[in-house]
């Protein structure tokens, strides 16, 4: 099975991976949680879960 993506677009990403780790850090992390409440998030409660952590983490500052 062939990419859709050529080879030099992978090249390329990988390389502005290499030269931006903390924002495609930043991208994973963000993916992740989206990924997680839009699929796999079983009720609201975890939701709110998630977002009291945010708030607790986040608010203190």
């Amino acid at each position: 099975m062939e990419n859709k993506t050529s080879d030099a677009q992978i090249r390329a990403s990988r390389a502005w991976e290499k030269r931006n780790p903390e924002k495609a850090r930043y991208q994973r992390i963000k993916s992740s949680a989206r990924t997680f409440a839009r699929k796999y998030a079983k009720s609201r409660k975890e939701v709110e879960e998630l977002l009291e952590i945010f708030d607790n983490e986040n608010l203190k500052r």
